[in-house]
């Protein structure tokens, strides 16, 4: 399929193009983006913007499968609406449980601190063993690509002013009549009415929406949204992403949807959700689970998999270097690692893809 590519507004950046006879000139922080032209927007995590490729492209669906208890995945889209508060982004959050508005009052506040000491101070932070000299220097490319997004403490929360500096529409389930095409008609009637469709001229200047639904699938959204083993439900549902997929592409629009993957057995129905998104990433928790006193991870709280990344104008995607990564969450920030195991087991390395330098 087909995205739109358009002129950058704030906070949005293009991707690197291919070799062509007309070289247009790039931003240094593109270097690691997918050869696509597409116009890229920040997830407000810049080590998972790099996986990703440079960026969540703009008409293109997230989805995220939420840990078990839910508590990384609603970090992750806290972090992506914190981004678009941060660049004037207009907002559109959904949910069946808390409140839009409470959400939105949980947005992280920006780190003021200087983050361009996190590439020096990066550099020299890890000494490792010889045989590990010549792996892969992928850190230097996150450093590169971190000037894109911006970075946020977690153990704060934004001002009120801030936090109603950019238009937010809602859509919350207990409000609405409890059918999944009323949120996609809530959602395209947004598109249209505020200058979001990218088939009608607009006279004003182009802004981008950021779309946050929280855990759709979940019981709280019904039988009809949700994640059953009837296949009337599940067709329903894929009904929904499918018709949410195509107003995407043709809209100045991103989305991040999280799933609760893990209340489904049936891998017919996630696959087919998988296969109706752009990118998908799932979040597996160590809490309550075998890997939690495993002392090989002992300094992580669970594993991030990158399940699928989006094939845009193109055939391939851009593959990461490695697809084996794990997170934590430390006091002020959230950070996305990079392992390597030998095999037997008998080494384990993580080699840091740190969003800032922690100087707790």
């Amino acid at each position: 399929p087909r995205a739109l590519s358009h002129n950058p507004s704030p906070g949005t950046k293009m991707a690197a193009p291919t070799a062509t006879s007309f070289h247009r000139r790039s931003r240094s922080q593109t270097g690691g983006g997918v050869h696509n032209g597409q116009l890229l927007v920040s997830t407000g995590v810049p080590s998972l913007d790099y996986m990703l490729g440079g960026g969540l492209a703009v008409g293109t669906l997230l989805l995220i499968e939420e840990d078990k208890y839910e508590s990384y995945s609603w970090m992750l889209l806290k972090y992506f609406l914190a981004e678009g508060v941060v660049c004037g982004h207009s907002l559109y959050i959904a949910s069946a449980r808390d409140h839009p508005e409470d959400i939105i009052q949980s947005t992280l506040e920006e780190e003021s601190g200087n983050v361009n000491s996190f590439a020096t101070a990066s550099q020299n932070s890890m000494k490792i063993a010889w045989r590990y000299q010549n792996l892969p220097k992928v850190q230097t490319a996150l450093v590169c690509s971190s000037r894109f997004g911006h970075y946020y403490d977690v153990s704060k929360t934004m001002s009120v002013e801030q936090q109603h500096s950019v238009k937010c529409h809602s859509f919350f389930l207990p409000d609405e009549v409890p059918l999944e095409f009323d949120l996609l008609r809530s959602i395209q009637s947004v598109v249209r009415k505020e200058g979001f469709d990218g088939a009608c001229p607009q006279t004003k200047p182009r802004n981008i929406l950021r779309i946050g639904i929280h855990s759709l699938g979940s019981l709280l959204w019904g039988e009809e949204v949700g994640l059953s083993e009837n296949p009337e439900h599940s067709c329903s549902l894929t009904k929904f992403l499918y018709a949410l997929r195509g107003l995407l592409r043709t809209s100045l629009s991103t989305c991040i949807i999280t799933v609760p993957g893990h209340l489904t057995q049936n891998k017919v129905i996630m696959g087919r959700v998988r296969k109706l998104s752009d990118t998908v990433v799932g979040l597996e928790s160590f809490n309550s689970s075998e890997r939690e006193t495993n002392p090989l991870y002992k300094d992580y709280h669970g594993l991030l998999h990158i399940r699928q990344l989006p094939r845009l104008n193109s055939l391939i995607c851009d593959a990461p270097d490695t697809k084996d990564l794990a997170f934590k969450l430390k006091r002020k920030l959230f950070t996305i690692e990079v392992g390597n195991m030998e095999v037997g087991g008998l080494a384990f390395l993580f080699t840091s893809f740190r969003t800032r330098h922690d100087t707790s």
